[in-house]
């Protein structure tokens, strides 16, 4: 009677074992990760100005650290074939930086702010989405010019880096607006892709960041903030003029980012779990 009654209580753990294990890979399905991102949005609008504005600063100066990372690859790596690709590496430190930091950046909002207004579409949501941006984009190109300053015309950047970051600058302000405009859709997705995986990653979200924002570099896509610290610093130095900083880079990229973030990829999340809310 005993080994019955154990036998039975071993075959009832290992049911309770097997459903916990089931529950746990399916704990975070399309319509739960939907439930973080759109949370994180909520919180996010709900921010205070303040908060806001000195967190989005602090992404922008610290995204700085993906053109001072790729400067160092390229100045002290040697010529050869695989460099373009070792040296975008240095791309992903400001982005490990600002989102394992918890920074403001502009193209994550394009989809955590997003999935709250489609959830419950009104001006109210709208006139909150539409603050978050403001502020964050603004707050994220403060930081990007405070950057630019610091490197332009302090020794806080070794001086055998600068012809590498203005190398790196020319090139990505050498694209006409309409290649911008393109190349920042590949961009935007990969951001909002990024936002969607970090819930399911978990211990590996440094690995996601790492990946897929060496991806942005090395397909030679073109991202706002990490832009604007290059435009930035062209503009400071007199190598770029106003005009064309704003309409030449920053809108052109500023539209493919925000189609790639808001309207391919929030779009496509939100189309995989509107039947099940």
């Amino acid at each position: 009677m005993t080994d019955k009654k154990n036998a039975t209580n071993t075959d009832q753990e290992a049911e309770e074992i097997e459903e916990r294990s089931v529950e746990e890979a399916a704990a975070l399905s399309p319509k739960l990760i939907y439930e973080v991102v759109r949370k994180d949005g909520e919180e996010e609008m709900s921010r205070p100005t303040l908060s806001l504005i000195w967190s989005g600063i602090a992404a922008g100066i610290m995204i700085s650290f993906s053109v001072l990372g790729e400067a160092v690859f390229r100045t002290h790596l040697p010529e050869g074939p695989s460099r373009f690709l070792i040296e975008n590496l240095g791309y992903t430190f400001g982005f490990l930086l600002v989102i394992l930091g918890r920074m403001q950046l502009f193209t994550e909002n394009t989809i955590t702010s997003v999935l709250p207004l489609m959830s419950e579409p009104g001006f109210a949501k709208l006139r909150a989405v539409g603050r978050l941006w403001g502020i964050v984009l603004c707050a994220n190109v403060v930081g990007a010019y405070a950057a630019a300053l610091m490197i332009a015309f302090t020794p806080a950047v070794p001086a055998d880096l600068i012809p590498a970051i203005t190398d790196l600058s020319a090139h990505a302000m050498g694209m006409s607006p309409s290649d911008g405009f393109a190349r920042a859709i590949p961009a935007g997705v990969l951001v909002a892709a990024i936002v969607w995986m970090m819930p399911q990653a978990e211990e590996a979200s440094f690995f996601v960041i790492l990946v897929f924002t060496w991806l942005i570099a090395a397909g030679d896509f073109a991202h706002i903030v990490a832009g604007s610290v290059e435009m930035a610093f062209l503009h400071v130095t007199g190598a770029l003029s106003l005009y064309d900083a704003v309409f030449g880079f920053f809108i052109p990229v500023l539209l493919g980012n925000i189609i790639g973030g808001t309207v391919i990829f929030a779009m496509m999340a939100w189309g995989q779990v509107k039947e099940e809310l």
